[in-house]
């Protein structure tokens, strides 16, 4: 594949962000070149040494973090006691304020997949000024329009699947927001209850990509897939925290706060998410954007041809002025 040659990171740390919260984050590359930032998705998917691949270690300072509650961090969503209203977008945001100052950085590029460019859209749209560049893939804007296609629309492409899936929610509730209701369960005093609804959030999700249920390694980690289900329906069952937006949210809507940043959208072709037409409204509404469309590709940033437009992106932005 088009990857740089894996590498480790010079730095490593533990950032007090408060709340009993401290955020895990590491340095790579070269400690003068070009800042980057990675934001990884779910949310509470915790960040992978593969992103390291897509950038230039000898152009750029890689910065990669585990968001609250997930990855290295801590304390873990996974443990029931972990308070989750001090998980929210605004906190996120507010670390990587904290994280960028304690590296002593003044602007960096940010890179974000899925839930990550949902973050990284927001972040943009709140500190331009410390924006360089965004690199976004698998995009999304935290829309609940998104989160209905995700948890319910879908049902009709994989209607056995989604059976399944929604059955696990009481019948009282199975009408209305699905995220929410499994976010209750997952909140529940009873592990077998939150363990079977971490089991069957993480079956739905592996439903809507190409491979057989319970195949993705890693929501066979008990303590990913707990952590993992808990956060993500945390965000998805309270509108990311985002706040009220007109029709395709806040982040949409507030394109236009994104002028003067250069931007970069590598989106797969085949990604569900295209359905509602959003990363093309994204582009049409932020001047300065790119939409890169990689084909035969869907949300999965480790396709051949899809880490290649990832990469071409990145080197792009690293001999940019």
């Amino acid at each position: 594949m088009p990857l740089y040659p894996e590498i480790e990171p010079y730095e490593t740390g533990m950032l007090d962000v408060g709340d009993g919260n401290r955020v895990h984050f590491e340095t790579c590359g070269n400690p003068y070149g070009r800042p980057a930032v990675v934001l990884h998705g779910g949310p509470g998917s915790g960040c992978t040494p593969y992103a390291r691949r897509l950038f230039d270690p000898a152009a750029y300072r890689i910065v990669l973090l585990d968001q609250r509650g997930c990855g290295r961090s801590t304390p873990h969503a996974s443990r029931h006691d972990t308070d989750m209203s001090v998980n929210t977008t605004a906190h996120l945001m507010a670390d990587l304020e904290l994280l960028r100052r304690h590296l002593g950085i003044e602007r960096w590029l940010v890179w974000g997949v899925s839930w990550g460019s949902v973050l990284a859209l927001r972040y943009a749209q709140t500190h331009p000024g410390v924006v360089s560049e965004l690199v976004l893939t698998g995009v999304a804007t935290g829309s609940n329009a998104e989160v209905e296609l995700l948890t319910r629309g879908l049902g009709r492409v994989f209607p056995d699947a989604f059976e399944r899936f929604r059955s696990q929610v009481p019948e009282d509730e199975r009408g209305g927001s699905l995220a929410a209701a499994y976010s209750r369960l997952l909140e529940s005093p009873d592990a077998e209850v939150r363990e079977r609804a971490a089991r069957a959030w993480t079956d739905w999700e592996t439903a809507m990509i190409p491979a057989p249920p319970r195949s993705v390694a890693r929501f066979e980690d008990p303590v990913f897939r707990l952590g993992f289900a808990r956060t993500v329906t945390h965000y998805w069952g309270n509108g990311h925290f985002l706040g009220e937006g007109d029709d395709g949210g806040v982040v949409l809507r507030d394109a236009h706060l994104l002028q003067g940043i250069p931007g970069a959208l590598v989106q797969g072709s085949l990604d569900f998410g295209n359905l509602l037409g959003i990363v093309w409204r994204l582009q049409r509404d932020w001047p300065g954007s790119e939409l890169v469309t990689v084909g035969d590709t869907g949300h999965h940033t480790a396709a051949p041809a899809m880490a290649q437009a990832l990469v071409a992106a990145t080197d792009r932005y690293a001999r940019r002025s």
